[in-house]
């Protein structure tokens, strides 16, 4: 089932000196949703950002979807306090769950939608008993754990069996991807089957960001 396309700029690009500036920009710049990497140095060997930045952010007035990617373990106590500060989408990696299914059920319960977050090498076979919880899969195109990576092209034969998979499904489910998304990529990452698309340094890196998602929507019309 096709949905439009959304691109999500990753705040973890975005100059935290002047986190809300930088937000209100790229959304009025034409992005559609704010995508937070959350990382606790343990699943992944980083730290970033918390609840607390997302709780800020809508009280800085921010409205526009909130689209957060734990890459932490264990997961359902940061699903809740997420869920508190205004997610709307929540995203894990079925390694750092127990229970999948149950922490996927929990994002339900608390109000928002769910994702399921592959890593390069984390089989698709994972969502086989799922896919029917499912508002989100989002599949990685580098390693998690840091920005401006290189996209790692396997991830085009990957998306094409997961959309495969995600079309059988009766009801829509986004599909989305993460890491080295830039201009002169995403319209081959739309053509193998992704409709949202995480962007950090290719556009919190540029001088404007319109221009910059301009080029990008122009990109995604020709796919």
């Amino acid at each position: 089932m096709s949905l439009p396309d959304q691109i999500a700029p990753s705040i973890l690009s975005a100059d935290f000196a002047r986190l809300g500036e930088e937000v209100d920009t790229v959304l009025e710049a034409g992005a559609d949703m704010v995508h937070f990497d959350v990382m606790d140095y343990h699943y992944v060997p980083n730290l970033t950002i918390g609840p607390l930045v997302c709780s800020a952010l809508r009280n800085h007035g921010v409205t526009a979807p909130i689209d957060v990617h734990l890459m932490v373990t264990p997961v359902d106590e940061l699903i809740a306090d997420f869920a508190k500060a205004g997610a709307s989408y929540i995203s894990f990696h079925p390694e750092a769950s127990q229970h999948v299914h149950r922490s996927l059920k929990l994002v339900h319960d608390l109000g928002c939608k769910n994702g399921l977050v592959l890593n390069p090498a984390t089989p698709l076979s994972v969502l086989d008993h799922v896919l029917d919880e499912l508002d989100l899969v989002l599949l990685m195109s580098v390693n998690p754990g840091f920005g401006g990576q290189e996209f790692i092209p396997q991830t085009l034969d990957k998306l094409r069996e997961a959309r495969t998979r995600l079309d059988a499904v009766d009801r829509p489910i986004r599909l989305e991807v993460d890491g080295g998304i830039k201009v002169d990529n995403i319209r081959q990452v739309k053509q193998a089957g992704a409709d949202t698309f995480v962007c950090g340094s290719a556009i919190f890196g540029t001088s404007d960001y319109a221009e910059t998602l301009r080029a990008m929507r122009e990109e995604l019309a020709a796919a």
